[in-house]
């Protein structure tokens, strides 16, 4: 594997860096920069001790990281050209070297390739057709997908549709699994962990000192912020300016008995990942003889959770076929995430010497986490 093409060059000039928030950005930077030579602090109160060393506790299962589908949509984006494309481009190319690192290392990631995203009108089917003329003059491989192919799969798809846009490089990568291998693999690269919450920040002569709610103090050159929407309001004092607001995201799994011998790989027919009108459907593994599914997720403004959009979810706005009517609501789970207002996201800026935020991802801070890590180390190995 070439160092360079995964982001690994050591740095010339090691840094000590803090970074406040463990969630996929905050993990993804750790693991890259500790990768790199330098020294890196991580700092989120669901850090937890335990009997095999620091973990992700029971806090980080309302994180906006551990609330995602992990479902990595690049190549299908609407977008095809600019910072956003560039980001989304580079971070898939960055995911499949750092899959293959992280499997080599012996960490179990959970991933399934490939996604499938259905019309919801002709109109649409349109916009689908002139966006696979558009990947192919890019050298972008998708394909079209006819009604009656998408007839043909089982268990049968939400619709009716008029087709639908495929892409083989896409896909879905499981956030859990992810977030503990990043740990696990910067650890034994030297990464320090604090379960502790940041209460303020302070530009100190030797860089920034961070104040720690249990009262401790922490310092280090550099001061990288992923705390989504708390990096607003610790970034507030210091006269920065970076507004979020609150997006709850809801999430199902479902489970029913797998249909009579089908049940080795009850979605043996489907992609990675089926997209209808903008709900994800996500198969999972069987257990014990169970198809299960993942279905989400929702976007509610604020972080209290609507009953009524689990509702929706099921239902998929009537588009929702028999076997999905019938399935057992299995576990629910929600998440904040950080939308920036006034701005594009994510938010990657660089607010003062030594003083980096990379934050507001919205849906995308699974696809996205390489790419922003990769940026944050491009401004550390960059500086004098």
């Amino acid at each position: 594997m070439d160092s360079a093409e995964a982001g690994f060059t050591q740095a010339s000039q090691p840094r000590s860096v803090i970074v406040i928030g463990a969630g996929i950005v905050g993990l993804a930077t750790a693991w890259l920069l500790v990768r790199q030579g330098h020294r890196v602090q991580l700092l989120d109160p669901a850090l937890k001790p335990g009997a095999g060393g620091i973990s992700l506790g029971s806090g980080a299962a309302n994180s906006g990281s551990w609330a995602a589908l992990g479902v990595l949509m690049a190549n299908l984006s609407r977008r095809s050209s600019g910072r956003g494309w560039r980001l989304r481009q580079r971070s898939l190319e960055l995911w499949q070297h750092w899959i293959q690192l992280l499997e080599a290392e012996g960490h179990h990631l959970s991933r399934r390739q490939g996604v499938l995203v259905l019309a919801s009108d002709p109109d649409d089917w349109e916009r689908q057709q002139r966006l696979v003329e558009q990947r192919q003059r890019q050298g972008v491989p998708l394909e079209l997908w006819s009604a009656e192919k998408l007839q043909a799969l089982e268990p049968v798809l939400p619709g009716p549709s008029p087709g639908g846009l495929y892409s083989p490089n896409d896909g879905q990568l499981d956030p859990g699994p992810m977030l503990e291998a990043l740990l696990a693999s910067a650890q034994r690269q030297g990464l320090e962990t604090r379960s502790d919450r940041a209460v303020s920040l302070e530009r100190v002569e030797a860089g920034w000192q961070v104040t720690c709610a249990e009262g401790d103090d922490i310092c280090a050159d550099w001061l990288l912020l992923t705390a989504g929407v708390a990096s607003s309001a610790l970034l507030e004092p210091l006269g920065h300016s970076i507004p979020m607001e609150p997006v709850l995201g809801q999430a199902l799994e479902l489970v029913w008995q797998a249909a009579s011998g089908n049940s080795a790989d009850p979605w043996r027919q489907w992609p990675g990942v089926v997209v209808c009108q903008g709900t994800n459907l996500v198969p999972r593994p069987p257990l014990e003889g169970q198809t299960r599914l993942w279905l989400g997720a929702s976007l509610e403004p604020g972080q209290v959770a609507d009953p009524a959009e689990l509702e929706r979810l099921l239902l998929l706005n009537g588009q929702a076929p028999p076997w999905l009517l019938e399935a057992r609501v299995e576990r629910r789970w929600q998440g904040v995430r950080p939308h920036p207002i006034g701005q594009p996201a994510p938010v990657l800026k660089t607010l003062e010497p030594t003083l980096l935020l990379a934050s507001g991802h919205y849906r995308n801070g699974v696809l996205l986490a390489p790419a922003s890590a990769e940026w944050v180390s491009s401004q550390i190995t960059c500086s004098p």
